[in-house]
């Protein structure tokens, strides 16, 4: 058998094919096309166990592009490879040989492929998120400037119902005035766009099961729902309900000998969107549901507010990740019991 790893930059990749004895069958570095990196790998094609790509911020078009030539394609979650620290001389080629190794070896540490229209749509959520952050920018803007014209607390809803003939009905100096319609401008265009992308996505997933069951968690309404279903995937993908909290960065990081706590992991290992998502959905659960608040408040008796918040988080999580296993929808008591 064949081994083959790659090295993936914004704009080349160094592709490695070895043998069972970690030997370089061959060796090269090449430009992002895809036809060449194909065209390189194909004498091997029959012999290869798989092709190893980092899972890097641009994989898509490598990966697709591979599955689709016929080849076996792994996602190497470069955040749990640990190279040894004390290499003399490390690069490309050796990180690429390394993925190579670790596939031969059988331990690489894998991601999930999602398929592609399953991407495509969660990055249409993640770019709403986007432009909210964005959208807030501009909001703090205008009323960080009124505070220091007129000593004025304005709240963002009605920084969203402000037009421009009420900026000019302010009195303001020219130039403040239209710093704050410049600002309002931009607002409008991104709530458009925002209103845009929620359609679509309520296009994509309104009528999926999976979505109706996590709209049934309080404080989980439709924009949450979108997220976490999509930023999940399939959750079978998930052995147990303690992986997802995991994933969903729902757990406590730390490292332990002989009972003993010795230091913190890697705290920001799993998936920030479905951190941010149930640390939403525990702060607005606490506003409509009764034993949520109870909950928080127990938990922030002993701790503090931002653990207990986190606590509901964990919770949340963990019922979500029943919900979808079982198909049943949320079930307060067995929540909360």
């Amino acid at each position: 058998m064949k081994y083959s790893g790659i090295d993936l930059h914004s704009n080349n990749s160094v592709v490695t094919v070895t043998d069972e004895e970690d030997r370089v069958v061959a060796e090269k570095r090449l430009p992002n096309d895809l036809a060449k990196i194909i065209g390189f790998l194909s004498p091997w094609r029959e012999e290869l166990a798989a092709v190893v790509v980092e899972s890097t911020y641009n994989w898509y078009w490598l990966v697709d592009g591979l599955q689709e030539a016929g080849f076996e394609v792994k996602l190497a979650n470069t955040g749990a490879i640990r190279k040894y620290d004390g290499l003399k001389h490390s690069g490309d080629e050796a990180d690429a040989r390394q993925l190579a190794h670790l596939l031969r070896l059988g331990i690489l540490p894998t991601g999930t492929i999602l398929p592609p229209e399953h991407r495509a749509t969660r990055d249409l959520a993640r770019k709403r998120m986007q432009l909210v952050r964005s959208r807030t920018s501009h909001i703090l803007a205008i009323e960080n400037i009124m505070a220091r014209q007129r000593a004025v607390k304005i709240t963002s809803n009605q920084v969203k119902r402000l037009t421009a003939d009420a900026v000019d009905q302010m009195a303001l100096p020219a130039d403040v005035a239209l710093a704050i319609q410049s600002n309002l401008a931009v607002i409008t265009t991104l709530s458009a766009q925002i209103e845009l992308l929620e359609r679509r996505l309520q296009e994509r997933l309104g009528e999926r099961t999976e979505y109706a069951l996590l709209t049934s968690v309080p404080g989980i309404g439709r924009i949450l729902a979108a997220i976490i279903l999509l930023e999940t995937g399939s959750i079978d993908r998930f052995s147990a309900v303690g992986n997802f909290a995991s994933y969903a960065r729902c757990v406590d990081s730390q490292r332990m000998s002989n009972g003993k706590k010795k230091g913190e992991g890697n705290t920001k290992n799993g998936n920030k969107y479905l951190a941010w998502a149930f640390v939403e959905a525990a702060n607005f659960a606490l506003r409509c549901c009764a034993e949520a608040k109870r909950f928080y408040e127990r938990k922030k008796a002993r701790t503090n507010t931002a653990v207990a918040t986190k606590a509901l988080a964990h919770k949340l999580a963990r019922a979500c990740f029943h919900m979808l296993k079982e198909r049943k929808p949320f079930d307060v008591r067995r929540c909360f019991a």
